[in-house]
């Protein structure tokens, strides 16, 4: 009889993983695999066990912690001040196959999947106390859902994968009955969007107080728009680039021929979400206010830092959280709670692509932005109205909940010494005079989702706008004339307190001015969340957005020269960086394994 830790063997293409959670409390000379399913609380630890490998976004100080990535600071709208932070590797471009975070994605996520499938394969004859026919039923849909989940992460960092379907490997397995070439693109995405649908059928509608952080039936649908709109995108539909990938065979994987009904079917998937979960389960969130640009403010801050509110479609729940340290100055003087690290700054190209709050970009002749000087002005989390650099004085709400700049009031008061002011410049409370390590980089830090305390809590996945923006997009690609592109564009914009295209605002004419909109709207409410990384990389555009020169203000002096637009680094991109490397050993190990271009 199999002992447990057989269980946590990853199958093809893996090393033995390192226990977590419950599996590695558990003795492997008392419980065996089949004595799992003999009990309902066993059944349920095993079920968390699989749910517990899903990224924390949360901890991305360390990448590959808890699966967390670098995505934020791999593009041009973070840097991490910290040399360890990976993204600092890639945005030189000298990662390599070899390396760790490169080499967990892909064998943390493969070891779910196969935990996901064992759990598949056995819960159907478990005859425990408890397990009635429904809840088998949906403990299998959760099972199934985070496996279509994890091949999902798989193909959005590889490309193309192996696909195992419900085949579960032996742990005394034969050599060749674990080497296996890639599955092509399409059919990867096939493969995930179809397990999604399965799933769906027999996951809960809604998730209630206590179940937070569980796959539901709306969580399907939403990936499902994820996982279409990504095939859909530049990067997969019609790319030449990739005719040269091939399995061993000669098997193309990246299928060279625009399609697009591509669009059209990620289109449909999105409204189909929509259609089906909101307003009733889901919907975008929002503060009242008197005052329509604090309530923008407060609306566009707190849906990201009100847990389980009715904007998070999924969420990993009780996460730990690094964030806090990471995006809080480090205010010398003040309490530990509001001393923080400030380590990860905002990019000055970040910092320029939030529009002004009459909605035009700040490269608008009638903008009325001003690149330098000062004026008294009232940030909407700010007390009183203080000098302002002008540059960063009457900006759209979301700036202010993304940005901390100089000499803006901290979100939240100490105690002991009452309100504090951030002040950057090198001799200033969170300046370099006082750190070298724990200083922004760029002179501005990420304030987007600093929560109160360092509570484990939530860690967002994904979420209406994301879903409004993903139909935006696609409806544009297939039918730019329908007006589902502008009515949900302008449901984010009116949430967030700009203008609304058509209310005397002018939308964008033709399909490409369109296009660039839905991409900057993206990147503005969707910032630090995660997704800006794989926006660019699936756009096919991160050699123009990701490389290059980078600035920030100059954090070596004090005073008036501090604002000086500076230099900080000129990062590289090259295109084998749109995709993570097979690791290394796996293609040793697998003759059929082909490794991705340029690696």
């Amino acid at each position: 009889m199999k002992r447990l830790t057989y269980i946590l063997l990853a199958g093809s293409l893996l090393l033995l993983g390192s226990c977590k959670k419950y599996l590695a409390t558990v003795p492997d000379d008392v419980l065996t695999v089949d004595g799992i399913f003999d009990s309902k609380g066993n059944i349920e630890k095993y079920l968390g066990n699989i749910y517990f490998d899903l990224p924390n976004e949360l901890s991305q100080r360390f990448a590959d912690n808890q699966n967390s990535g670098p995505w934020s600071a791999s593009t041009d709208e973070a840097k991490y001040n910290w040399d360890f932070n990976y993204s600092n590797t890639m945005n030189a471009s000298v990662w390599k196959k070899t390396d760790d975070p490169v080499v967990t994605y892909w064998r943390s996520y493969y070891q779910a999947i196969r935990k996901a499938t064992d759990f598949m394969s056995r819960i159907d004859a478990t005859t425990a106390s408890g397990m009635t026919p429904e809840l088998k039923k949906n403990y299998k849909a959760e099972a199934r859902g985070l496996r279509a989940l994890y091949y999902y992460f798989l193909i959005k960092a590889y490309g193309p994968v192996i696909l195992f379907s419900d085949q579960v490997i032996a742990p005394d397995a034969s050599s060749a009955a674990i080497r296996l070439p890639r599955s092509g693109f399409d059919a990867c995405i096939t493969y995930v969007v179809n397990q999604m649908d399965t799933a769906y059928q027999d996951l809960q509608a809604n998730i209630t107080t206590g179940q937070y952080g569980r796959i539901s039936k709306g969580a399907m649908k939403a990936y499902k728009a994820e996982a279409l709109l990504l095939a859909a995108s530049p990067l997969y539909n019609g790319n030449t680039d990739y005719a040269s990938l091939k399995n061993t065979d000669g098997t193309p994987l990246i299928n060279q021929a625009y399609d697009v009904a591509k669009w059209q079917k990620a289109a449909d998937a999105a409204k189909a979400f929509i259609t089906e979960f909101v307003p009733g389960t889901y919907s975008l969130y929002t503060v009242d206010n008197p005052d329509p640009f604090i309530a923008a403010y407060l609306s566009c801050r707190d849906v990201m830092t009100v847990d389980w509110n009715k904007e998070w479609i999924f969420a990993r729940s009780n996460s730990d959280s690094y964030m806090r340290y990471d995006r809080t100055p480090k205010h010398v003087g003040k309490s530990d709670q509001q001393q923080g690290a400030g380590a990860m700054g905002v990019t000055q190209t970040m910092v320029d692509a939030y529009a002004m709050a009459n909605g035009l970009n700040i490269t608008d002749m009638q903008s009325g932005y001003q690149a330098s000087g000062f004026s008294d002005f009232q940030a909407p989390f700010d007390i009183q109205a203080r000098s302002t650099f002008n540059p960063w004085v009457n900006r759209e709400p979301r700036f202010y909940v993304g940005v901390t700049y100089n000499n803006s009031y901290w979100l939240y008061s100490d105690n002991s010494t009452g309100d504090i002011i951030t002040n950057m410049e090198f001799n200033g409370n969170s300046g370099r005079s006082q750190s070298t390590s724990d200083v922004s980089p760029t002179g501005f830090v990420v304030r987007k989702n600093v929560a109160t305390n360092d509570n484990i809590r939530g860690a967002l996945m994904l979420r209406v706008a994301n879903i409004y923006l993903d139909y935006a997009e696609a409806l544009n690609e297939y039918d730019p004339t329908n007006a589902d592109v502008v009515t949900y564009l302008n449901l984010i914009r009116a949430r967030a307190g700009v203008p609304t295209y058509g209310a005397g605002f002018p939308a964008p004419t033709g399909q490409a001015a369109m296009r660039a909109a839905i991409h900057q709207e993206r990147r503005v409410e969707l910032a630090f969340e995660n997704v800006r990384y794989f926006d660019t990389h699936r756009w096919k555009i991160a050699q123009q957005t990701d490389g290059g020169p980078f600035y920030g203000m100059n954090m070596y002096v004090s005073g008036d020269a501090f604002y000086k637009k500076t230099l900080l680094e000129t990062r590289v991109f090259q295109h084998r960086d749109y995709w993570f490397p097979i690791p290394n050993d796996e293609v040793l190990r697998d003759n059929l394994l082909v490794q991705n271009p340029g690696w």
